[in-house]
């Protein structure tokens, strides 16, 4: 007896790195479950098969795919009576007929006779030592029979064929999840989040929709919390580079270097703490939509390596000598007038033409009321979904106070003034003393006086709370940068606590 080992066939090693392959290049199921059926039934000179897989929820298998077999044949080989791939799948083990119509396991077996199948080779899909389904092959007539090395085949390819199918389920599932999620930015980021019936409001509708598949630079204008980021995020997942990254960066209060190192990045060693190059956000949002927020407060020196991007599309890195692409739409956005900053030497003005080719101007919330009662049900309804409880009302009188407010910090003000409402409401209805709008009930509206107004309501709102900026924010329900913002703007600078800066 000839004790020497088999020689490896070259197809079968050959289909080995076949399937080893298809496991990087096909990550898709369908097509990649064709190629396996394929490779196998063309690697041990097999006449048919078919590959089954466990369904998702349940133990049933499901048949995925056959080669040169009906449904009705595939059906009997499956049925009780020919438990070859049940076996298989519950055993976890290989089952290999040499002449299946003498094999004692399944002597008798009617899809066998009825099929004339001379020979069986059928193994399991194991990960993780969990089956996941069962590849089946055999043959008919006069065909070969399979031997022990067809078998050996068989388990290393299936071994390998488990990890290509569970790879291309990961890849559909985020897939999937990833078309879930662009479904729900678009919802959050559409234009029916962007609430507003007013005339103002549709004009701004009415720009964003002729912008939105072009390139062209647009400027935001308007004050703080009217809206500008959600404008800008709308146009960029609403257009066609939704699928490519939208990065928003914030140009207020950010030094010179700091601001440039996360614009351009910078290589290892440029400067005193630079222990490693580092990608800058233009890189990061190369083909996107990059959005620069309060673009009046950048330095001459970012201002001039901005319009360079603009101009040819290309950067640099901080200490780097490599120009980069930069594919980007540019949206950005200032709640001060940029032509006065131009005018008063503050702005370059080439860069200013280059960001300003079109400008939507968010209207401040006061001159838009008609919004209001639309702004806040769709607040309350918010909060309903996310807390899974029944939208609260607003009373008439607590209605009328929020139209008849100055609103100086506009949506994003009206937005925290309900959400601290619903908490406060001692009942499903808002009543005016749940709001806690700073404005003296014998106070009208004075348009002409509204930034004196201002001024005195934060004011002394930051006395009750002591200095608090953080605290004195969340009183008004305005942003820290905002109120940052703010008391630079009136020259006002009082020593932070810890608690602010640890906020920062």
């Amino acid at each position: 007896m000839n004790s020497e080992p088999r020689a490896v066939d070259p197809q079968q090693m050959q289909a080995l790195l076949d399937i080893a392959q298809a496991i990087n290049s096909i990550s898709q199921k369908e097509p990649l479950l064709n190629q396996i059926m394929e490779i196998a039934v063309d690697a041990i000179h097999a006449e048919r098969g078919f590959l089954v897989l466990q369904e998702d929820s349940g133990k049933n298998l499901h048949v995925e795919i056959a080669r040169n077999m009906s449904d009705t044949q595939v059906n009997e080989i499956r049925s009780p009576s020919s438990s070859v791939v049940n076996r298989v799948f519950d055993e976890r083990s290989p089952v290999l007929l040499h002449d299946a119509k003498t094999d004692p396991r399944f002597e008798g077996s009617e899809s066998i006779i009825l099929q004339k199948i001379t020979s069986i080779a059928c193994v399991p899909l194991i990960l993780k030592g969990n089956p996941i389904g069962v590849i089946y092959l055999d043959s008919t007539g006069d065909r070969q029979h399979f031997n022990d090395g067809t078998l050996n085949f068989l388990l290393a390819f299936a071994n390998q064929a488990a990890i290509a199918i569970e790879n291309a389920r990961l890849i559909e599932s985020l897939q999937d999840k990833n078309l879930h999620l662009q479904t729900e930015l678009q919802k959050t980021f559409g234009f029916p989040e962007i609430i507003g019936n007013s005339p103002k409001m549709q004009a701004v509708f009415e720009i964003m929709h002729k912008i939105l598949n072009s390139d062209i630079s647009l400027l935001l204008q308007g004050e703080s919390g009217t809206g500008k980021e959600l404008v800008a995020r709308a146009i960029h997942y609403n257009g066609h580079r939704k699928e490519k990254p939208f990065v928003a960066q914030f140009c207020g209060n950010l030094s010179e270097h700091l601001l440039e190192s996360e614009l351009f990045g910078h290589k290892k060693g440029s400067f005193t703490g630079a222990v490693s190059d580092k990608r800058g956000l233009f890189e990061i949002a190369h083909k996107g939509t990059f959005f620069l927020d309060e673009i009046a407060d950048i330095s001459p020196t970012i201002q001039a390596k901005l319009l360079r991007v603009l101009q040819e599309a290309t950067f640099r890195r901080v200490g780097d000598t490599d120009d980069r692409k930069a594919d980007l739409r540019f949206v950005s956005a200032t709640n001060k007038d940029l032509a006065a900053e131009v005018r008063e030497g503050n702005f370059r003005e080439d860069l200013y033409y280059r960001l300003n080719v079109i400008t939507i101007t968010m209207p401040p919330l006061r001159e838009r009321r008609s919004d209001i009662p639309v702004l806040v049900q769709h607040f309350l309804e918010k909060i309903g979904e996310k807390t899974n409880q029944k939208p609260k009302r607003v009373s008439a009188d607590a209605l009328k106070m929020l139209t008849q407010y100055n609103w100086p910090g506009n949506v994003r003000e009206l937005a925290n003034t309900i959400e601290r409402a619903v908490v406060l409401a001692s009942d499903n209805t808002i009543t005016p003393t749940d709001l806690l709008i700073m404005q003296d009930d014998d106070q009208e509206l004075q348009p002409k006086c509204l930034k004196d107004q201002e001024k005195e309501i934060v004011l002394k709102a930051l006395e009750e709370c002591e200095g608090n900026k953080t605290r004195t924010a969340e009183v008004l329900g305005v942003s820290l940068r905002w109120l940052h913002y703010k008391l630079s703007e009136w020259n006002i600078s009082r020593k932070r606590s810890d608690e602010e800066e640890d906020e920062e």
